[in-house]
């Protein structure tokens, strides 16, 4: 819990600073909490990560984005929330470096990647997918998955916020929200492969800076 909390409560500062403290107006916020929830991340730290969206130091407080090439060419996007960009930037190139890779510059794998808005809740018999799905696609619903007993659905990430409001409109109850970068191509990696790519990962999914990770490989 000690690097989860910290990473949730600056995904909730993000969100607040971008569309506003209050929930009921900002589907964004609305779902890094009920994230937080879902972790048991405690309510004082949920409120003082709102709260810190609008105190003096917010401004301090920074998302930014790194894209590079790790082992065996693996493509990589590392999304952070930081108060130290120089910290952060030295310590994520340094992962990839120690690991024979190179940042590329912003934006080079930008076509390489969809962005699309992420909800998972629990299956159940009572919510009939196929109806579910013709009511929410005016509502920017993409793809539907069943994975066991969780249901994940896909759209846009531009539609986070109409899908988000859809779910809620049918009594859904989402269980975790997120933005992801998916793949257009993915990549298999050798197992031998994976061994080197993963080791890299950990490091950077290690550092409390790092929000998201998300890269090429193949299921």
């Amino acid at each position: 819990m000690s690097k989860i909390f910290p990473r949730l409560g600056k995904a909730i500062t993000l969100a607040a600073k971008e569309g506003g403290p209050d929930p009921e107006m900002n589907s964004k916020l609305r779902n890094a909490i009920q994230n937080a929830k879902a972790q048991n991340m405690p309510k004082d730290n949920i409120e003082s990560a709102i709260k810190r969206a609008s105190g003096k130091d917010a401004d301090t407080i920074v998302e930014v984005i790194y894209e590079g090439k790790g082992p065996h060419g693996v493509l990589v996007f590392v999304e952070c929330a930081t108060d130290n960009t120089t910290r952060t930037v030295a310590n994520v190139r340094s992962y990839f470096n120690k690991a024979g890779g190179a940042f590329v510059p912003a934006g080079s794998l930008e076509y390489m990647f969809s962005r699309k808005a992420v909800f998972e809740f629990a299956a159940n018999e009572e919510i009939d997918l196929e109806e579910m799905e013709l009511e929410l696609i005016d509502a920017g619903l993409e793809d539907i998955e069943t994975m066991e007993e969780t249901v994940v659905v896909y759209a846009d990430y531009t539609n986070f916020g109409s899908l988000s409001k859809g779910l809620e409109s049918l009594g859904i109850e989402v269980t975790k929200a997120t933005l992801q970068r998916i793949p257009t191509s993915p990549v298999e990696y050798k197992e031998e492969q994976l061994e080197d790519i993963y080791k890299m990962l950990d490091k950077i999914e290690d550092d409390e800076d790092v929000l998201a990770v998300y890269t090429n490989i193949g299921n």
